[in-house]
């Protein structure tokens, strides 16, 4: 009998070597190998294939067959991403059965029957998912190959290096196939349950094309005349330097969501220590107050992403979590599929969970206060805890859902604490954790999404305009993100952008912004028309393959990004440029390596005490379970009752943003992805396009407050009338005007 489908029973014995095992052993291998064509010299798996190896481990060493083999077309395109050769399928059914049960996208399919079966897609259609690339590394044979690395390389010309992609806030950890010490490859899943499961997304598993692209800011770049020029390092150092000087405290930083932590807490120490400077932000969306921040860092209040698994309940609020955190929505659906987790969505926009979904809350853009307001109140109602009738928009069924199961972790966007009542939205939020009792669960709690892949890192570093290393009080808070929008050439002379285009990134009026700034200085790796502009000085900045550094997991787990390649043409690492600006600002550091500044992090954030390089080792550390977490400052959610959120206005139509994984420099810079890439993309629902007069694919202008976005009309029937939702955002939430272009 096959021992994967034989149930392992008492007094059973299993013989692993006798002759029978050895004959059964080779009979299977040779019924695998019938009509598996001899690819191995020119196959992209030779060399580090499992049926090669058990062949040889357990082959007989010869073959009886000697009828022709059956022979198909190939290579065949399954995708832009992934080549099939049909012939060398084993029909093992692994990547079918990833689609339909992990991936749940149903595309992947076994067509014909008998030994003609092969795996193929309905009507022919391209496999296009945000996971395709998986299928790749779980076929065991060459069946599946990457059209990216398909021919580049074989196992004995390569080597691998572990680290972190920080392309999203999933934070999977992964392996680079290294070829001359120069050159990624490929990029590989590096398992850890903890994390990432052994998945990674499209985006994470091509996006290394944008290492390479010819693009690429690789030089330190001054404007001379309104054009940016190559020049040298000395030169570059002595132009950003006497800027920053000129400017001193009327400087502002922002921080982008790919900077390490290492990165972040040398920005905030340069704007704060060397400038005297507040004003220093990582949220692009709104501030986020101090003892709120605490509050949500609380270790009995923080859940780890492998608690999803075995929730009796997962709360999803206000985030879209395969364009947000890809890898985290599979969490969720296995919950769902294994375990049974009850699954609740509350957001303003269809989700792709909606179907898993138990119970769906929906509300208007901007009304995510009231929901979680009347959430927190129905737990408490005695509907919650009998039966229900489903009460006004499924509340109280959300609520029984969630006071029936014995772990809840709920799972929320940065998004929920943006807009000019952020703060009240979060205070819900802390209102409604309290009313589930998260504190008293152990396997519960809290996970936030963030806007940018280390957004929770560079908080806890000191990123934030209103508090600073360690979410410590400062005496006098700068300017969030917003602010030092509108107070650049009007109290502020300078601006410091570390991994952030304000063109992409960040809501309208940058552009007018970065024209009445003194001095505009940029570490980027891409420039866009808008910085290329307005920049006065941009520094090369090194890919999340070339760095060295730690950063935070939105569950407080560490990880360390590893460098794995050298640093191509002039790029320095940008922690070394930033202890330079402090060392020419007479202000030296004590930071000659990588490992030294993060000495300096775990000396400043006390929660991180003690930690080390090596502690933090291969799978990461959560900071909450060191002994040092006590020494967060202790913060206790407010007893005050809520307060009746406002009604959001209904005349008009609403934006909001809808945040994908498909915008941004590395889709248009990684060859292989470029067919993902979107442009600006207005959702509306039918109601709203017929009155409109709009169609899917027809131009639209969206004006906001003066702002104005030429985006593409998509129309889904799923979207609420009165909302429209904005990919990427690139305005400013609110009422919003829309006309056919």
């Amino acid at each position: 009998q096959a021992a994967c489908a034989t149930g392992v029973r008492d007094g059973m014995v299993v013989s692993t070597v006798s002759d029978r095992a050895r004959e059964a052993q080779e009979a299977v291998l040779e019924f695998l190998l019938v009509n598996h064509p001899l690819d191995c010299p020119v196959c992209d798996k030779g060399g580090e294939c499992p049926l090669q190896d058990i062949s040889f481990g357990w082959g007989a060493g010869r073959s009886r067959y000697i009828e022709p083999k059956r022979h198909y077309k190939k290579p065949l395109e399954l995708s832009p991403l992934v080549a099939i050769d049909r012939e060398r399928c084993i029909l093992c059914f692994r990547c079918v059965r990833f689609s339909q049960e992990v991936a749940e996208d149903y595309q992947l399919v076994c067509l014909e029957r008998g030994d003609h079966t092969f795996v193929g897609t309905h009507d022919g259609r391209p496999y296009v998912a945000p996971f395709s690339g998986n299928i790749i590394e779980l076929c065991p044979v060459g069946a599946l190959t990457s059209t990216a690395y398909r021919f580049r390389a074989r196992p004995w010309d390569v080597e691998e290096a572990g680290s972190v992609c920080t392309l999203c806030p999933s934070q999977c950890n992964v392996k680079f196939t290294v070829r001359d010490d120069t050159r990624v490859v490929r990029v590989l899943a590096r398992d850890n349950a903890e994390v990432d499961d052994g998945w990674l997304c499209d985006k994470g598993r091509f996006g290394y094309q944008a290492i390479h692209s010819p693009e690429r800011i690789t030089a330190p770049m001054v404007s001379d005349g309104g054009v940016l020029r190559e020049v040298s390092w000395e030169r570059a150092l002595d132009e950003a330097a006497s800027a920053l000087k000129r400017s001193g405290e009327r400087t502002a930083a922002l921080v982008g969501g790919q900077t390490t932590n290492e990165e972040g807490f040398l920005v905030q120490h340069l704007m704060r220590e060397v400038l005297g400077s507040p004003h220093v932000d990582s949220r692009p969306g709104g501030a986020l107050d101090a003892g709120q921040a605490r509050l949500l860092a609380r270790p009995d209040l923080s859940a780890r992403v492998s608690d999803i698994d075995h929730a009796g309940a997962v709360l999803v609020i206000d985030t879209e979590l395969v364009d947000e955190s890809p890898i985290v929505d599979l969490r969720v659906r296995k919950a769902v599929r294994r375990n049974a987790a009850k699954l609740i969505v509350a957001s303003s926009r269809p989700s792709t969970l909606d179907p898993n979904a138990a119970a769906t809350l929906r509300f208007a853009p901007g009304g995510v206060e009231g929901v979680l307001g009347r959430l927190a109140a129905a737990l408490d109602s005695p509907r919650a805890r009998g039966e229900s009738d489903g009460g006004p928009d499924g509340l109280d069924a959300a609520a029984a859902l969630l006071r029936d199961a014995d772990d809840v972790v709920v799972i929320w966007g940065e998004r929920v604490s943006h807009g000019g009542r952020g703060r009240q939205a979060v205070e819900a939020l802390i209102a409604l954790a309290g009313a589930l009792g998260l504190a008293d669960r152990p396997e519960s709690g809290l996970i936030e999404i963030p806007a940018g892949a280390n957004g929770r890192g560079l908080r806890e570093v000191g990123c934030l305009p209103n508090a600073g290393p360690g979410l410590a009080d400062i005496e006098a808070p700068g300017m969030g993100t917003a602010d030092v929008r509108d107070a650049l050439g009007d109290g502020l002379s300078a601006l410091l952008l570390v991994h952030i285009d304000p063109e992409r990134e960040l809501s309208g009026g940058w552009e007018a912004a970065l024209e009445r700034a003194g001095s505009v200085i940029a570490f980027a790796d891409f420039t866009g028309d808008v910085m290329a502009e307005h920049a006065d000085v941009i520094f090369p900045t090194a890919s999340y393959a070339e760095k060295e550094g730690t950063v935070t997991h939105p569950d407080g787990r560490l990880q360390r990004v590893r460098q794995a390649i050298g640093h191509p043409h002039e790029v320095h690492p940008e922690w070394q440029v930033l202890v330079e600006l402090c060392a020419r600002l007479d202000a030296p550091l004590d930071a000659h390596t990588a490992p030294m500044v993060t000495e300096l992090v775990a000396a400043a954030v006390p929660f991180y005490g003690g930690l080390t390089l090596d502690e933090i080792g291969g799978k990461g550390l959560r900071w909450q379970e060191r002994d040092a977490a006590s020494a967060l400052p202790a913060e206790e959610p407010s007893d005050e009752p809520l307060e009746d959120a406002p009604d959001v206005p209904s005349d008009g139509l609403r934006l909001e943003s809808a945040p994908s994984l498909w915008t941004g420099h590395v889709t248009e810079n990684a060859p292989a992805l470029r067919f993902l890439a979107i442009g600006p993309r207005a959702e509306l629902s039918p109601d709203d396009a017929r009155h409109l007069e709009v169609r899917s694919g027809d131009d639209v202008l969206l004006a906001v407050n003066g702002d104005r976005v030429r985006a593409t009309a998509t129309v889904r029937s799923a979207i609420p009338p009165g909302s429209v939702f904005l990919a990427p955002g690139m305005l400013e939430p609110g009422a919003v005007e829309v006309t056919k272009a």
